[in-house]
């Protein structure tokens, strides 16, 4: 009977916004890490993560049943009854934010009560339904993963942390807007407003060009701030421009459907060699000046005492 309740939680998704948040460990580590601190970043953002998500399936139940992708699941289906699903999604949320709060540093948990009321109140409630700017709105929220756990670590939120979030930003909305133009009739049945089904799939590839772009320019700006080395700003720009190349090439060669799932498919790729990087060629000639990495334990309590 586990299944179905996992099923609500969307593994993808946690594994996607796991990836994130420990690449922001480790970018604030510099390779010293505080192993309790890094498995107390994982379990909270999971049970977090897992919680907006089951939410998000109670409240897209009546969405999900024109979408051919989401008519399986398990609340459309009422395989999981929705008293049930809200109990279960407010069980992850308490002991995630518990953990979070108890384990992290205050702006970490700031950051986690940032993303998840973004993404159930605005985003799931209103934004997603209602307006264009919804990939915007949802954006924010999923910028958090790598803001808790970089801010985890340095208890600030600084330069570094800032880039991390705007980078992200911006790799959400051409992330999402090729999922829109994949699953285009999904999202025109169903009435959601993406930028994509709103302006046409032409104008849309405009603003993903555009945003692939400043993606790239945020990606490198933390070489340039001294928060990631040589071999990190090589690999991003490399993997930056094989997007773009799709984005701007790949588009006249296939259908548009199968267009999106290219770049579906390169965007992710682009973050997770981004995860990769900023984990393993960090800088110090940035970090540490304003803070003592793994001194925070102490710290951190304080606020909670």
């Amino acid at each position: 009977m586990i299944k179905p309740y996992l099923k609500l939680t969307k593994p993808g998704i946690i594994g996607g916004n796991l990836v994130a948040a420990v690449g922001g460990v480790l970018l604030a580590s510099q390779g010293n890490i505080n192993w309790l601190l890094l498995l107390a970043v994982c379990v909270s953002t999971t049970l977090i993560v897992a919680s907006g998500c089951v939410f998000n399936n109670v409240i897209d139940i009546d969405i999900d049943k024109l979408m051919k992708r989401t008519c399986e699941r398990e609340l459309v289906k009422k395989v999981v009854p929705v008293s049930h699903a809200l109990m279960w999604a407010s069980t992850l949320c308490l002991a995630g934010f518990f953990t979070l709060y108890q384990y992290t540093s205050l702006v970490a948990f700031q950051f986690g009560v940032l993303g998840f009321v973004v993404y159930v109140g605005f985003y799931s409630l209103y934004f997603k339904r209602k307006s264009v700017y919804g990939t915007l709105i949802g954006g924010l929220s999923g910028a958090c993963p790598p803001v808790i756990g970089y801010c985890a670590v340095t208890g600030q939120f600084d330069t570094g942390a800032a880039v991390l979030f705007i980078t992200f930003c911006l790799w959400q909305i051409p992330h999402s807007y090729a999922i829109a133009i994949y699953r285009f009739e999904d999202y025109k049945s169903a009435s959601i407003p993406v930028l994509p089904v709103e302006v046409g799939i032409a104008r849309a590839r405009h603003h993903i060009i555009g945003y692939i772009i400043a993606f790239a320019m945020a990606a490198l700006t933390l070489t340039y701030l001294g928060y990631a080395g040589s071999w990190y700003a090589l690999g991003m720009g490399l993997v930056s421009l094989h997007w773009l190349y799709i984005a701007k090439v790949g588009y006249q060669k296939v259908p548009d459907a199968q267009w999106g799932k290219k770049m579906l498919l390169s965007s992710i790729f682009n973050i997770m060699v981004f995860c990769t990087l900023i984990s393993l060629d960090f800088s110090s000639e940035s970090l540490g000046e304003n803070y003592q990495v793994n001194a925070l334990p102490a710290v951190i309590m304080e606020p909670h005492s």
